[in-house]
């Protein structure tokens, strides 16, 4: 915290589940300035404990009682419904809210914020006093594709993505467990949260399907990438939920305006902030999900060119869906509004 710098009261909503626990964590890691946090989470959770830094202990409160009037900032990941309620009225009392449900992300009113990509539309928070996080599979993809943007101009976007459960949050994971613990003992399989077995499996499917074929989390990634990058950006997705617990991959082909070799794509990617290019074409040369988890940047792996299409590029692109995708996204964005706006 600089000297300058006043502390602030942070509310962290969702406290209990997954994400909420690494947005604890991630606040303490990087010190952000605050003078007091504030664990909420349903009734159910309300009285349970949840650590924060390497020594403090936080009791949850209920979300729907509490006042959010003289909390500066609140950090937003209960789902999408209870966002829809809750966010307008932390907004409403003062309280600036960074949500990372999908909620807001597509409100013309409320900004949708990758600090490495978009920093400067942070300022259309006071709209509403919200501001939205990105999906996560959006977010990695975008930090990637920002500077080779600036320079030649993408034209189309398709990506394949390989997501972890954690994605779905605690209960998943723990699908996954069971499962695989299942298959071996020779247990009966139980589906609960995947439509269908997802250890040993893969599965094309994320989120609801929509009217055109495609799921909502590759709608997501269509229309969040438009808002974010540029509005005639064209994309099309492929979502698929993988049996890794945490981190996220894309297989990711780009379509360029202007020529760009992979040379150059590799080092403006060496250059850029919030990414790490591991890229030897040997034997474990690249960065799998296993090596990001805990790790914040978006590494960039096997970048190469693509004979198929004029000026085409192709990347592989990883990172640890709950922090960048979504925990570390938030407090980077905290931390601008700490410094510039509050």
């Amino acid at each position: 915290m600089s000297k300058t710098q006043r502390p602030f009261k942070v509310a962290v909503v969702g406290a209990t589940g997954a994400v909420g626990h690494e947005m604890l964590s991630i606040l303490a890691e990087r010190e952000f300035p605050i003078s007091q946090v504030v664990a909420l989470a349903s009734q159910k959770s309300a009285g349970l404990e949840v650590s924060f830094g390497d020594d403090q202990t936080l009791v949850v409160q209920e979300l729907s009682s509490y006042d959010f009037k003289g909390t500066d900032i609140a950090l937003f990941s209960p789902g999408a419904k209870v966002s829809a309620e809750f966010a307008p009225k932390a907004g409403a009392a003062g309280c600036v809210v960074i949500d990372n449900t999908s909620h807001f992300r597509m409100d013309p009113d409320v900004p949708l914020i990758v600090p490495e990509v978009n920093a400067a539309a942070i300022a259309g928070y006071k709209k509403k006093n919200i501001i939205a996080n990105p999906n996560c599979s959006t977010m990695q993809m975008v930090v990637a594709l920002k500077p080779i943007h600036d320079a030649a101009k993408i034209k189309r976007v398709v990506v394949s993505t390989y997501q972890s459960v954690s994605g779905a949050g605690k209960e998943a994971m723990d699908e996954l467990f069971n499962q695989t613990r299942a298959v071996f003992v020779n247990d009966k399989i139980e589906k609960q949260l995947f439509t269908k077995q997802i250890a040993f499996n893969v599965i094309p499917h994320i989120d609801v399907f929509m009217d055109d074929g495609s799921t909502k989390e590759e709608t997501k990634m269509v229309l969040e990438t438009k808002k974010i990058l540029d509005p005639h950006i064209k994309v099309v997705a492929t979502c698929v939920r993988v049996p890794v617990f945490i981190g996220h991959a894309e297989a990711v082909f780009l379509e360029l305006e202007n020529p760009l070799s992979a040379g150059e794509a590799r080092a403006l990617l060496k250059r850029a902030r919030g990414v790490t290019v591991i890229d030897h074409r040997a034997d474990e040369g690249y960065v799998t999900p296993v090596e990001c988890a805990g790790d914040d940047p978006v590494f960039v792996s096997r970048i190469r060119e693509d004979a198929s299409v004029e000026n085409g590029l192709a990347l592989w692109i990883v990172s640890d869906n709950l922090r960048k995708g979504a925990a570390l996204n938030a407090i980077q964005i905290a931390e601008l509004l700490a410094k510039d706006y509050l």
